[in-house]
């Protein structure tokens, strides 16, 4: 399973590194604009992300804004989102509103910080990216 994690907090970034690596090579971006990137050179290099784990308040480019240019990235490629990759919004804040917009912006899931692993690992479960 190859993972993109989207955090600006080190932290963070550093939790969600050490749960995913045990299943494939885990890749870094700080904010929406180099994730954004980082989708557009995995995609042309036929080596998608299998999995976005992505936050939802950073500087540059939210994650809102940046699911919305990823979905579009993977339909410019012909990939529709049900096979693309899977996309976990991950969010300090406990909000229905931005709970229900991630999904219409095909988020595939929503985890609260801090990362459960426990809730995180179920996820991916239900995903079908790990057993």
């Amino acid at each position: 399973m190859k993972t993109l994690i989207v955090e600006d907090d080190f932290t963070s970034r550093l939790i969600l590194q050490e749960i995913l690596k045990q299943f494939g090579p885990t890749h870094i971006a700080v904010n929406g604009k180099e994730a954004v990137d980082a989708m557009r050179v995995a995609l042309k290099a036929g080596t998608p992300y299998d999995l976005v784990c992505l936050d939802i308040m950073m500087p540059e480019m939210d994650g809102k804004e940046a699911l919305k240019q990823m979905r579009g990235l993977e339909v410019e490629k012909g990939v529709r989102s049900t096979l693309g990759a899977k996309i976990i919004m991950t969010t300090a804040l406990d909000d229905v509103k931005c709970f229900n917009q991630s999904f219409w912006e095909l988020a595939d899931a929503y985890l609260i910080k801090p990362i459960d692993r426990s809730k995180l690992l179920g996820e991916l479960r239900k995903m079908g990216l790990i057993k």
